[in-house]
């Protein structure tokens, strides 16, 4: 009993100290600054979460992929996250949340970076929301690294990864959190299931079409293994990761967590959002079971994944039960989507239009199914947004590859871009000299 007491006691004074105001940092702290402190330093942490998520989309990616790209597929990974937070806080971020007759806010940025912190205690420090927001633009960025894996040019990733930072996510972002005409249409995707995951989604799906598959990949009589995961283990470790990162993106999404309405709020959507994950890995582990005759643990993890996408637009809307449902129905519309992808002989390595942008879709339709918004609103927004980015990533990818500067040549390819492009193995040097033997 005693223990137990020493133990409470330092919870039960600082509950006591927030009540009263009484903590003393150059004078009394108001409740209202502590309502703000708490609020800005938890979407911090939530911000550090999905960022951390780029970990996990890397482990993904380089273990659904050949060991030939292992250093490329990362390069591509840092790439996005490195140059992608100079170019939202350049353009991107303005044009998201800015305001314009023409264009909602080009090139005007909102003065973060000047903005003094605390200066208003209702809303949040404009430093914490640029670093949440700019997660996001990241995230939506790199779902399109591991569709056109293993034959792109660094060179053309680079201008892909500057035009959806600065002008494609910004822009149907706009549409619906920078209070665009989604917005004003009552357009609900509460953190992202379409704004964020459906970019990614449809963008990788214009460059996997544009490009083409992989040397072999649809060949009647070419050995399977080769385009099989490279390290399990990798894709595993990725997918736990982005599963953690995902309670920054859905609980931090509500932008509050001080209050009971807020505080329940979040802790329904971390419910809901677990749940969702759940039921999309079993439901894909046992839809594929049926069809393929054994377990497969590639179909069990992107389930899971599928199962976050579809949540993430609804997860503030939907009861417990109706995560469930809305995750395993996601988790076979992957399965599907993955199956139509082989029919067309679309390649697409690790699944990224089947989880993010098939499945982004549902996750808009189903806010009008289980969480009470209007259908046809989330219709228009369930189309609008996927067309957008694939129309304006298919021109941009058509363009490069007309001048020659989208696909390495078959020889690379061949070999593989760790060698071609970098000059390094992940695991060997073993094949350096075919590059310098002129």
């Amino acid at each position: 009993m005693g223990k137990r007491l020493m133990r409470a006691l330092p919870v039960a004074l600082l509950l006591s100290l927030m009540t009263t105001g009484a903590f003393a940092q150059d004078g009394e702290i108001s409740n209202a600054e502590i309502i703000y402190a708490i609020n800005n330093f938890a979407l911090f942490i939530c911000a550090v979460l999905v960022l951390f998520m780029q970990a996990g989309f890397a482990l993904v990616e380089l273990g659904f992929n050949s060991s030939k790209n292992v250093v490329n597929i990362m390069f591509k990974n840092l790439l996005d996250l490195a140059a992608g937070v100079i170019v939202f806080w350049l353009v991107g971020f303005g044009l998201m949340y800015g305001a314009s007759e023409i264009l909602p806010g080009f090139l005007a940025w909102g003065g973060v970076g000047v903005a003094e912190a605390g200066s208003d205690l209702e809303g949040l420090n404009p430093q914490v929301d640029f670093l949440f927001q700019v997660a996001f633009a990241a995230t939506a960025a790199t779902i399109v690294s591991g569709a056109v894996a293993g034959r792109i040019k660094v060179s053309a990733y680079l201008i892909y990864t500057v035009f959806i930072t600065a002008l494609i996510y910004p822009i149907s972002g706009f549409w619906q959190w920078g209070g665009g005409w989604l917005n004003q249409m009552g357009f609900h995707d509460f953190a992202g299931s379409l704004v964020v995951h459906a970019v990614g989604g449809f963008a990788g799906l214009a460059g996997a079409i544009v490009l083409g598959p992989r040397i072999g990949r649809f060949a009647k009589d070419g050995p399977k293994h080769l385009f099989a995961p490279h390290n399990y283990a990798f894709a595993g470790l990725g997918v736990f990761i982005l599963w953690i990162g995902w309670y920054g993106f859905n609980p931090g999404s509500q932008l509050a967590f001080v209050g009971q309405a807020d505080t329940n709020a979040v802790m329904l959507i971390a419910v809901n959002t677990t749940l969702a994950a759940g039921a999309g890995s079993v439901a894909a582990l046992f839809f594929s079971w049926f069809l393929i005759k054994r377990p497969d643990l590639g179909s069990a993890l992107n389930g899971a994944l599928a199962g976050l996408v579809a949540i993430t637009a609804n997860c503030d809307s939907v009861t417990n039960s109706s995560a469930i449902i809305i995750g395993l129905i996601g988790g076979v519309i992957m399965v599907l989507a993955t199956m139509l992808l082989e029919r067309l002989k679309i390649d697409d390595p690790v699944g990224a239009w089947p989880v993010h942008g098939a499945t982004g879709i549902w996750g808009g339709l189903a806010a009008a199914i289980f969480g009470g918004h209007n259908l046809v609103t989330q219709i228009i927004g369930s189309i609008a947004i996927p067309a957008w980015a694939f129309i304006t990533c298919f021109i941009l990818f058509s363009v490069l590859k007309a001048l020659n500067q989208l696909r390495v040549s078959p020889e690379e390819e061949e070999i593989g871009l760790d060698l071609t492009e970098h000059g390094t193995g992940a695991y060997s040097l073993t094949g350096l000299g075919v590059l310098s033997s002129d």
